[in-house]
């Protein structure tokens, strides 16, 4: 067969024209046909057997091919046996949860703000042009710090009334100086009886006109200083300084140097982030208890583990329209720097003492999108098999969290060590390399 089909080809490539490259092709449909015709049936099954390399058994178990990391819904709900080493090295241990008596609580939302009694917002006291803004927003300023500079015709106008207010009150010292001396003169010409009384007289009124006039000039002089200290003057080139009147943080900046701003037009603002306010919108239910000075507990999303403390200062004498709710604002003391405005908070009205389930602030532990207890089952040989359930979480105080959902009177839960029992299960749920 295939010394045919040479034969042919040989005859048809020394064939000239078109003709000779038909005949060549021809020969060579023919036998790939033939070839194909005479291949084992079995053969082709094998071709069109093989596997992809995804289906591959192999390459299943290499990292990024079918195994994928877990998600955090599966981890939250996973469960992980810890050996008896484990256990002592990572110092778990467990017990059965009960209520205790806690604060009773009514759960509200609630918003951070700046405390308005605590702030500054500075603006420019007359019309000038920005030289310098000497501050950013977010930076830590003291009491007379530089915050803005400004170039202004009327503090020019101020430096110039300041040197004649100065001026004329050395002409009225000169004056009144003068005036006590003819007064003394005449005086001492009277005794000698060699002027009139007439003179004297005259000498003593002009004493008294020259001490007025100085004590005019001298108010005046007075006046234009206060008026320069109140527009924070400084220098001979008639600049405005304006200060920081107190301790706080820069949270907002209106204006960029080169700018040219009217009286009144708003500058920076400065907050003392220790002192804030917590905004409340109560229901009607509630409203009725509400009182200046009663006690508040709240947490926020940025340190959901620590409670905070606020005061009621104000109760509103109205319900919102919109909301049907009724304002109440409580004030914060944030020593620690936790908070900030505009943060939005879980808040608690504590009332009487109830009775809830409460465990260790140490035994709730974030896991995933939520925050998770881990059940405990100790085993024969002296192992034990946690396993992670949600939990929604209340108030917080001496280190005790209530549970609001998720447990039950009796669940024995991890108390310490849950940290390790966490890890350890993150650990477990990571896909394994196989070489």
């Amino acid at each position: 067969m295939m010394d045919t089909t040479r034969r042919l080809l040989n005859i048809c490539t020394q064939s000239s024209g078109p003709l000779g490259a038909i005949g060549a092709a021809l020969v060579v449909i023919s036998m790939v046909a033939a070839c194909d015709a005479k291949q084992p049936a079995a053969t082709k099954e094998k071709v069109q057997a093989i596997p992809s390399m995804t289906d591959m058994p192999d390459m299943k178990e290499m990292p990024g091919m079918s195994k994928r990391p877990p998600d955090s819904a599966s981890v939250a709900a996973g469960t992980v046996t810890l050996s008896a080493a484990e256990l002592k090295n990572g110092v778990v241990t467990w017990e059965s949860v009960n209520e205790r008596s806690i604060a009773g609580s009514v759960e509200l939302p609630g918003r951070i703000t700046t405390n308005d009694d605590h702030s500054r917002r500075l603006g420019a006291l007359t019309e000038g042009r920005v030289l310098t803004v000497h501050v950013s927003p977010g930076e830590r300023i003291a009491v007379g710090d530089r915050l803005v500079t400004m170039q202004s015709q009327q503090a020019a106008m101020m430096l110039s009334d300041k040197s004649k207010g100065e001026a004329e009150v050395n002409s009225r010292t000169a004056a009144a100086a003068y005036a006590r001396s003819a007064r003394d003169r005449a005086e001492r010409l009277l005794a000698l009886k060699a002027i009139p009384r007439q003179d004297v007289e005259r000498a003593v009124a002009d004493g008294e006109l020259a001490q007025a006039a100085l004590a005019q000039a001298r108010a005046e002089l007075a006046r234009v200083k206060s008026v320069m200290a109140q527009l924070g003057v400084e220098g001979v080139a008639g600049q405005i300084v304006i200060r920081a009147p107190i301790a706080g943080v820069v949270t907002s900046r209106d204006v960029m140097p080169g700018a040219v701003v009217m009286a009144g037009t708003p500058l920076l603002t400065i907050a003392d982030p220790t002192q804030l306010w917590l905004s409340v919108s109560v229901p009607e239910v509630e409203a009725g208890s509400m009182r200046v000075g009663m006690r508040l507990r709240f947490v926020v999303g940025a340190a959901a583990r620590d409670t905070f403390d606020a005061r009621i200062q104000s109760v509103s004498g109205t319900f919102d329209s919109l909301t049907r709710a009724l304002p109440v604002r409580a004030v914060v003391a944030d020593t620690r720097g936790v908070l900030r405005p505009e943060m939005f908070a879980k808040v608690w009205l504590v009332q009487a003492n109830q009775r809830a389930i409460t465990v260790p602030d140490s035994a709730v532990q974030r896991l995933g999108n939520g925050l998770v207890v881990f059940i405990a089952r100790p085993n024969a040989n002296g192992s034990a098999t946690f396993t992670s359930r949600a939990v929604e979480t209340g108030v917080s105080e001496r280190a005790r969290t209530a549970i609001v959902h998720g447990l039950a009177v009796g669940d024995r839960i991890v108390v310490t060590g849950a940290f390790a029992v966490k890890s350890q299960l993150l650990r477990s749920s990571m896909p394994k390399m196989e070489m």
